[in-house]
């Protein structure tokens, strides 16, 4: 996929500085990236402008907040209609402790990952989904220690 708008160098650095530390003053990000506030802060406007940046966001540790148990969900679906497309995005979308969603290609049609406090509320969700959505086959994968979790892009500087 390509850029929204065309990025130099200077560009990937600051987008490597805000995606560390999006709170960061313009004036510490200009300081880092060698250039005065103004040009920064512009450059900065024009990466949401265009959609590079879509959003700041703090992020959250999933224990502090009693959601720490991640279950990663493969889904394999018999109907692929526009009609069950759609109500699945609508469903998967609705459901709060759905944190991504990816059309996958492969054995597996889709692949969720689940942020839940512990076993029952997962049986809950499950239960809800396959109420919501005809679904062919659902394989949860627990996961037992994160080892890595980021949410900053590999950039090319």
């Amino acid at each position: 996929m390509k850029p929204k708008s065309k990025l130099d160098r200077t560009d990937l650095k600051i987008l490597a500085i805000l995606q560390q530390d999006a709170s960061l003053s313009v004036a510490e990000v200009a300081s880092r990236v060698n250039l005065s506030q103004t040009p920064c802060w512009r450059r900065i406007q024009r990466l949401e402008e265009s959609g590079v940046i879509e959003r700041r966001v703090a992020i959250v540790d999933p224990d502090a907040i009693g959601v720490g148990l991640s279950i990663f969900v493969s889904i394999e679906t018999g109907d692929h209609s526009a009609e069950w497309l759609s109500r699945f995005a609508e469903t998967v979308s609705a459901l709060t402790q759905v944190m991504e969603v990816y059309r996958m290609a492969g054995e597996v049609d889709y692949m969720l990952r689940i942020a839940v406090p512990n076993m029952a509320a997962y049986d809950d969700f499950y239960r809800t989904l396959i109420e919501r959505v005809p679904l062919k086959n659902v394989t949860s994968h627990f996961a037992m220690e994160r080892v890595k979790s980021t949410t900053a892009y590999p950039l090319p500087l």
